[in-house]
Parts: C-alpha cells; structure tokens; sequence
C-alpha cells in the first residue's frame, strides 16, 4: 500500500487540518478540502493564483514564508488574520520546507483557533486595557490636584500685577491650565452611569449620520445596511452617540477626503462578552475603505494616548471604548490597507 503513488494527496485529502500548497513564486499548488471549508473558497478559484489574489488580507509576513522557501527554515504564527471575501478568520498558521521533483514548495497548515482560546484571549487584553485606563486615570487625578492650585495663584497674580502686559502671561497661563484641565477631564472619561432607557440603536446611528455629513468632505458618502428586526432596548442614548461619532469621525479623518463608511447592523444569537453569555445582541459594524490602521498600534488601538494622526490625542477611541464597556459591551477591530472594520457587540439578552 506504501507504494500508492496517490497516497500522500489521499491523506491530504481527508485531513481536518487545512493545507495548503504553495510554489516558490507564492502559488496556490494544491489546497485540501479542509482549508476551502475553512477560507470558504473552492479549490477552483484558489489554484493557479497567487496567495495574495485569492484573500483580501492576511497578516503573515509573506517575506518571511519567501524565506522559508530559500532556506528551508519552517516557522509558526500563533494568531493570523486571514481576510477572504471581506470575512476575517482568525488563524494559527505553521510552514515548512518540502520538495517536489526537485523544486522547493512550501506546505502551509492552517488551524482555526479555537472560540475559548479567542475568548481568553479577549480576557486578557480587556484586563490589559482596564489596567492601562486605570493608570492613566490616576495620573490624571495627579495632574488635576495640582493644577486647580497653580490657575488660582494665576488668577491672584493677575489681580495683583499693575502691569497690562505682565497680565497678558497670567493669561497665558490660565488659559493653558484650563486646556489641560480639558484634557485631563476626557482622560478621565465619565464618571458615573448615565440614565438608561429605551431607545433604538437605529435612532442613534441616523443622528450620528446626520451630525457627520454636516462636515463630511464632499468625497466621502454615508452607507447604511440596517436590520430592522433589532429590538429597542435601555441605553444611556448620548454616551453611545458619542462612542459612535468618536469611530465615524476617525475614519473620516483617515480617508484622506474620498471613500465609503458603511453603518451596518446585525442580530447576534448566542455570544460570550467578557466571560458572560448572552442568548441575544446587536452587532454593529462601522466600516471604511481608507488606508487603514497603521499595524504598529493595531494591539494597543484602544489605550489611551495612542494614536496613529500627526496631531491626534489618542482619547478618541479609547472613550468610545469606555462607553460601550458601560453598557457591558465590546468592541473589537480589524483592519488591512484598503479596510478598518470596528465591530460593537451590545447584549440584549442574557
């Protein structure tokens, strides 16, 4: 039976595991029926074509598998965002070298990465976030003392100078403590629940859509993909218009005066938040098709100060996160050149 000359496509064939592959110019050679189920691609529209023509997107270093093919060195990657047809998957990737008729391949396994293994690691980077959150909230409250004490000196100085133009620097001075007094404020973010009732969250996006195309560069349209089945349910109305209007305006921002944003909403059935199962939730989903997030500050998107704008604060989104966490929700990112996706899960039910 060792003699089969079929036998190794035989057992590629009847894998779970997803295979595929590739010849040193990155084309799809063989793909077993594993890695269609799980890239939702036939075998037909994947061979003969480049990696790169068949998936919108994927996050593994291609320089790094081209390596593999000239030096015969495999490697793994964990986590891999794999894009096909606009639909993001989560992958662990591993390569290795492998020769065919004297021509060097490479044979890439795919893994989808098990549901409870992403949940912790949601866990884990919310925890991460949390902790972030709170150390710069009590720099803040640092900050905050201190400066209430040096705009009051400003303000007895002022009164005390005869001088009009000596005052023109007490100015200069109050005026700066109050700006950082600003900033400082919205690091804090909001202090405590706002008053929940019910609302559509249809209502609020529409509002969002309307304060946005008042300012909208005429390039950039506004695209909506609603369902209509999402029931009303209890929010603190401005704090999600808020968290809302921070992601519209940040991809407004980063389109550079041209593109599409996409308000798109969705009915969840059965989804964990934060370790907690809901049997019901909203999914909305704000997308764009600028240049997307730069992949240096993709991991640390949400903490605050980061931020990817000549220019920017870095409070915008990490806010917005803020916001959504108050109504026990989530908010997750993904994002490649040519699309950044922000997708909010609000729990209905539990």
């Amino acid at each position: 039976m060792n003699s089969r000359p079929d036998l190794p496509k035989l057992l590629l064939d009847n894998l779970l595991t997803a295979v595929i592959l590739l010849d040193k110019h990155l084309i799809v050679r063989y793909v077993n029926p594993a890695a269609e189920q799980l890239m939702g691609v036939s075998a037909r529209r994947l061979l003969d074509h480049a990696l790169e023509q068949v998936v919108d997107y994927i996050s593994l270093d291609l320089e790094r598998l081209r390596h593999c093919l000239t030096q015969g060195q495999g490697f793994t990657d964990n986590e891999v965002t794999l894009v096909v047809e606009s639909e993001p998957r989560s992958v662990e990737v591993s390569v290795i070298a492998v020769y065919d008729n004297q021509e060097q391949m490479a044979l890439v396994e795919l893994r989808k990465i098990d549901q409870q293994k992403r949940i912790s690691q949601e866990q884990q980077q919310h925890s991460q976030q949390l902790a972030a959150r709170d150390l710069v909230r009590g720099l803040a409250h640092e900050i905050k003392n201190p400066l209430g004490g040096l705009r009051g000196a400003a303000q007895l100085l002022e009164k005390a100078l005869p001088d009009e133009q000596l005052k023109e620097y007490t100015g200069i001075i109050i005026a700066q403590a109050d700006r950082l007094r600003n900033l400082v404020d919205r690091l804090l973010g909001p202090q405590r629940p706002g008053r929940h009732q019910v609302h559509n969250v249809h209502s609020v996006l529409e509002q969002v859509r309307r304060l946005v195309e008042m300012e909208l560069p005429p390039g950039i349209k506004i695209e909506r993909d609603y369902d209509p089945s999402i029931p009303d349910f209890e929010m603190e109305q401005e704090q999600l218009q808020q968290a809302f209007l921070n992601i519209v305006r940040n991809a407004v921002e980063a389109m550079h005066g041209h593109g599409t944003i996409k308000l798109k909403t969705r009915t969840v059935f059965q989804i964990t938040i934060h370790g907690k199962r809901y049997r019901l939730a909203a999914e909305i989903r704000i997308i764009d098709d600028g240049p997307g997030i730069p992949e240096n500050i993709r991991d640390t998107l949400f903490y605050p100060m980061v931020t990817g704008k000549e220019g920017g604060t870095g409070l915008g989104l990490s806010i917005a996160q803020n916001l959504i966490d108050q109504h026990k929700g989530r908010i997750e990112c993904v994002s490649w050149p040519g699309h950044t996706e922000f997708c909010i899960y609000l729990p209905l039910r539990k």
